[in-house]
């Protein structure tokens, strides 16, 4: 039985959103198909013309370069071949043993060539048991398919037995044993729908964020891809871009959802489901609109530090978070076209009562909201305290890549780094390349060599080798120290800025320092010389979007102080649990380590912008209400009761997807994916539910405070498209904009 609409009321102004809105609801199929066909050719383009992954960090590195020039065959990616012997290898049977299992490596494709442990000195160990191998590649670890290194892995598996046993080591090995993708998507789609189950109580609801951030994903996911020819991204851009854009897009269309069934549950003389896609558009939409661009200009502020990588991966991720939100503020009006009004059904789930107020009494939240303001001054105390408690380890924080180390026990990987470690010191995997450009062929590098070795720190320095034409010369120095010791970074400091100056002075030889080990400290460096930038950069545009949103420079200055209290309680935790080993083993992570150089970084740009959701969401409300009644203290009690179901729903979507990529086998996205989850719960819990009510009844109505001539430059855009006349007509029918009854429960 079809049903009869009432007379619309006289609606306000849609606005730019409530437009798109209406249209792509009304174009629904339309809209639909060209989703599906749009993100179908992106992904045939991805497969077809998709750029490769570039894992360097080194940016322009001239002694890279000089590599590439004079030394192909060392140009690209090594493996180490790690043999242990119960008898000694230099033994008859050992060596025979060893000979014949080099030559299915020799054979290998992207093999230049594999060193001999007998005739190059320096590769067996003192007490003779351990000895080593080197496999050169021709191309860089990407390049190589992990069906080619499982295929070496299994011939170090076969070779092994009779009391001598081969593992592989390097960037290689590490991509196949633990990738940076998985299972782990998977399992977040999977746990963020069971969040929106239980948040929506409705099959229906919960399956459109999902559809929409699929869809979203899947487009942004080809756009890294081809995009990846101009700006370069690391092989764990995908894996990042997957995690935020999977946690903001299905949050932002949960915002949107929830909007939609309010406004389709309220007065049915407000009109269709279509004038309720307007409302939630007008108004949820306006809200994701301005969260989504934070978060993208919050990724792209990476590019402020000029690393080519960096930029690959800003790219990457602000692509796939700008499809996630187009796709709600398109796609899923056109999608809520299809429901008519069957999401204004009740939900036949019980939730708990705290997620939901019953007609009867105040909702739980309210009375929260009502009791952190009656002590607001003990309540903000306390939760900065938490906060600041938490985020102290962060004073510690230590910088670096990981070694294989990190691996996870069990693997080739870091059964090859136990045996290297035990027969040649734990420096092995920190090889720092010395490369030399020579004035003129036969020019001598003794003095070069002599200072390299006498460097304190040098465990000891390959024998030099010249290129054949003569114009290039290369030795390989090793630390006493691992790649993961902080005396390592200090080693490639000293080396870079004080020896091969003053040794190369005056000689015609230019000289530099590079390698893996060489290229992460150099990316350290630069990103410590250019992170105040970066924070300044950020911040300042936040603040600007708020200042612009709401009118008010509380509200502004009040929201970045609180999401840098939030990130850097997160990075705490982090020390805490990698560095300081507190529940380290529960998170996967198979002992202590130091932080990966690139995550704060990207902790910092990613959470900035997501903690924007929730206060954008928060304020909002908050607003609204205050646009209409003048009375603070009750709008933010009114704004967190209607607000916190949604940013509980939607915060713990973002943390399960979050912690389901902890449960991957990389360490660095590990940390990333902890971090990210811990930071999203404190700013959904000690901030928005216990510090932000507390600051904002302290504070009164200076929380709108403008100063005149801003208020004359602004533009007048902070009360959303309807602007003061809905919020007085609202008043009139004894509404709230947000549609919460005034004077309902005082």
């Amino acid at each position: 039985m079809s049903r009869s609409w009432p007379a619309r009321a006289p609606t306000t102004n849609p606005g730019l959103l409530g437009r798109v809105g209406r249209s792509c609801h009304r174009h629904r199929w339309l809209t639909l198909l060209t989703w599906v066909v749009g993100v179908a050719c992106l992904i045939t383009l991805w497969t077809r013309f998709g750029a490769p992954a570039s894992d360097s960090f080194g940016g322009n590195d001239p002694g890279q370069a000089l590599l590439n020039e004079h030394f192909q065959r060392q140009s690209g990616d090594t493996l180490t071949l790690a043999i242990r012997s119960s008898a000694p290898v230099t033994s008859p049977a050992v060596r025979a043993q060893v000979t014949g299992a080099l030559a299915p490596f020799e054979r290998a494709a992207h093999v230049t060539a594999v060193s001999d442990p007998y005739q190059v000195p320096g590769q067996v160990s003192r007490d003779g048991h351990i000895a080593v191998a080197t496999v050169q590649f021709g191309v860089a670890s990407t390049s190589i398919p992990n069906s080619e290194a499982l295929a070496l892995m299994n011939d170090a598996r076969t070779a092994s037995g009779h009391g001598v046993t081969f593992n592989l080591g390097g960037d290689v090995v590490d991509l196949a044993e633990t990738p940076y993708g998985g299972p782990t998507e998977g399992i977040g789609i999977g746990a963020a729908a069971v969040v929106l189950l239980i948040a929506f109580g409705s099959l229906l609801a919960m399956g459109l964020p999902v559809v929409t951030a699929v869809l979203g994903i899947g487009a942004g996911l080809s756009l890294i891809a081809l995009l990846g020819h101009v700006f370069p991204a690391p092989s764990f851009s995908p894996i990042v871009a997957s995690m935020i854009g999977l946690g903001v897009g299905v949050d932002y269309a949960l915002f949107i959802v929830t909007r939609f069934r309010e406004a389709l549950r309220g007065d049915p003389a407000l009109g269709t489901p279509e004038d309720a896609v307007v409302t939630a558009m007008r108004t949820a939409g306006r809200t994701v609109l301005i969260a989504g661009v934070t978060v993208v200009i919050g990724m792209m502020g990476l590019l402020v530090l000029r690393q080519s990588l960096l930029n690959g991966v800003a790219v990457a991720a602000a692509a796939t978070v700008a499809m996630t939100m187009l796709g709600s503020l398109t796609l899923l009006p056109a999608l809520l076209g299809f429901t008519g009004t069957r999401l204004a059904r009740p939900s036949r789930m019980r939730l708990p009562r705290w997620l939901g107020p019953r007609r009867s009494e105040r909702p739980a939240a309210e009375r929260w909201a009502g009791m952190i303001q009656r002590r607001p001054v003990l309540a903000a105390a306390v939760s900065t305290g938490v906060i600041l408690a938490l985020a102290a380890p962060a004073l510690g924080m230590t910088l670096n890549f990981p070694d294989e180390s990190a691996q996870a026990r069990g693997t080739m990987g870091y059964a090859s780094y136990a045996t290297m470690a035990r027969g040649f010191g734990p420096g092995f995997d920190a090889p720092l390349i010395v490369v030399a450009s020579l004035p003129s062929p036969g020019a001598s590098t003794a003095a070069l060599s002599s200072a390299i070795r006498s460097t304190p720190g040098v465990a000891r320095v390959t024998p030099v080798v010249v290129s054949r034409d003569g114009q290039a010369a290369m030795m390989i120095a090793y630390p006493g120290t691992g790649e993961q010791d902080p005396a390592t970074n200090a080693l490639v400091n000293t080396i870079r800025d004080r020896v091969l100056p003053h040794v190369t002075a005056g000689t015609g030889l230019r000289s530099y320092l590079t390698g893996p080990n060489a290229s992460g400290v150099a990316f350290a460096n630069l990103i410590g010389g250019r992170l105040p930038w970066l924070v300044g950069v950020v911040v300042g545009v936040s603040m600007l979007l708020l200042l612009v949103m709401f009118r008010s420079v509380t509200i502004a200055i009040k929201a970045a102080v609180m999401n840098l209290l939030s990130i850097s309680a997160a990075y705490g935790v982090l020390v805490a649990v990698c560095q300081d080993g507190l529940l380290g083993r529960v998170f996967g992570f198979p002992e202590k380590m130091p932080i990966t150089t690139w995550v704060p970084i990207f902790l910092f740009v990613i959470l900035f912008g997501l903690s924007m959701d929730y206060e954008v969401f928060l304020l909002s409300r908050i607003r609204e209400d205050y646009d209409v009644t003048g009375d603070n203290a009750a709008s933010v009690a009114h704004g967190l009761a209607r607000t916190a179901r949604v940013i509980t729903a939607a915060a713990a979507i973002m943390v399960v997807v979050f912690l389901s990529f902890v449960a991957g086998a990389n360490v660095s996205v590990k940390q990333i994916g902890l971090g990210l989850a811990v930071a999203v719960f404190i700013d959904a819990t000690l901030v928005r539910m216990v510090l932000v009510p507390a600051v904002m009844e302290l504070l009164g109505n200076a929380n709108w405070w403008l100063p005149a001539p801003l208020a004359r430059v602004l533009p007048k855009t902070s009360r959303g498209d309807d602007g003061p006349p809905a919020a007085l007509a609202a008043a009139s029918a004894g509404r709230s904009a947000s549609g919460v009854e005034i004077g309902q429960h005082r």
